[in-house]
């Protein structure tokens, strides 16, 4: 199981780089915002209860702003597709391992999904013919930062939110990383303005998904505060 969570690990990966080689950083994470919209429909049915009535009016929003900005970024449609699949498969780990973590210690779970995943890339630059010389021709500066983007950026987060899942719903984990879409698209216009440049209407559907994701969270909190108090009475 573990494993196998790994190769969907590494298919996410996968789709979330491609998806930025073929759009931008902005396109990408926009598009990875759907993340909660499917983590929402895909936490019920492995905890096993019933889906909000909220969770699909705010899911069909979001569908929305994601169609308005499929309509006005043309060019950018293959890069949009692959940021949705990238936030699917993000949000089916995050389910699974919400129940795994229950058994099992999340640093095995980090490492054996890790590594299944590192295992299922290898083999596919493999068949590929990708996996050269060349592709190990890498700068000393390039492996300093491919360190410690795999230890900081990687590593250390994944074993920190699976840990976190004792506590949180995969839910509230995806919400989180959906604060990526903000500072992320921040981050690269301020790097590269001419390549992340979009237009207005973009950032509006890009506002009103932020916007829809925070409503989720404060309907959620309010419920949840709303049956304690029913409990507690």
């Amino acid at each position: 199981m573990l494993f196998g969570t790994g190769a969907v690990i590494a298919f996410h990966w996968f789709c979330f780089y491609h998806a930025i080689k073929v759009s931008n950083v902005s396109v990408t994470l926009a598009a990875f915002a759907t993340g909660t919209l499917f983590t929402s429909i895909i936490e019920p049915i492995f905890y096993k209860r019933k889906v909000l009535w909220y969770e699909m009016v705010f899911g069909f929003i979001i569908i929305l702003a994601i169609a308005m900005i499929f309509q006005i970024e043309t060019q950018y449609k293959l890069g949009i597709l692959f940021g949705v699949l990238a936030a699917f498969t993000s949000s089916l780990f995050t389910v699974w391992n919400g129940l795994l973590v229950r058994d099992i210690p999340s640093p095995v779970i980090t490492l054996v999904e890790l590594a299944g995943g590192f295992i299922c890339l290898s083999l596919y630059l493999l068949f590929t013919g990708a996996l050269d010389a060349a592709f190990f021709n890498i700068s000393g500066t390039d492996w300093t930062f491919l360190i410690i983007f795999a230890i900081v950026g990687t590593a250390f987060p994944f074993l920190a939110s699976t840990n976190l899942l004792k506590k949180l719903s995969p839910f509230t984990i995806t919400l989180t990383v959906n604060l990526e879409t903000v500072y992320g698209i921040i981050f690269a216009y301020l790097l590269w303005k001419q390549s992340e440049q979009m237009t207005t209407e973009f950032y509006i559907a890009t506002v009103i998904i932020l916007v829809v994701i925070v409503l989720n969270a404060v309907f959620k909190t309010k419920l949840k505060n709303m049956k304690f108090g029913k409990v507690k009475g």
